[in-house]
């Protein structure tokens, strides 16, 4: 007879996920989702352009009207894009310094993945996917792997 391993009790309450398909989660999470992004797109000193792409292509107009209004709805497509660049941000502030960490998206990388590109333009590229693949190796990088 083997025993099943059992883990032991956390004292902690598993969170239950975010329900982005909630409209009511998506009005908590957007505002402070769309000020988050617009702080790190500063701090990557991104232009306006590449900014709007990593949104998933926003026109010039929606863009600014967004700049200057941040509160309203955002579709689970442009949460999850903003969540996954915070993600990153704040992954390459753990893993350089401040410096390094701004720039990193706009220096050319040898990572196979980026192949010589940088990984601004890999995830332009790519969309979310590309954003997902870049979070991962951040997060994997920070776990020693």
């Amino acid at each position: 007879m083997t025993a099943a391993y059992a883990y032991p009790k956390s004292r902690f309450e598993p969170a239950a996920p975010v329900d982005l398909t909630a409209k009511s989660e998506r009005e908590r999470l957007s505002g402070s989702a769309l000020k988050a992004f617009f702080r790190l797109a500063a701090a990557w000193e991104l232009r306006d352009e590449e900014a709007r792409e990593l949104l998933g292509g926003l026109s010039s107009s929606a863009f600014y009207e967004w700049k200057k209004n941040p509160q309203r709805v955002l579709e689970v497509d442009r949460i999850t894009r903003i969540s996954y660049l915070i993600g990153i941000y704040k992954a390459l502030h753990i893993l350089h310094g401040d410096k390094l960490a701004d720039e990193w998206v706009g220096l050319p990388n040898r990572n196979v993945i980026f192949a010589g590109r940088t990984p601004l333009a890999y995830m332009q590229a790519g969309g979310l996917l590309a954003m997902q693949t870049v979070r991962k190796l951040l997060d994997a990088r920070r776990g020693g792997l």
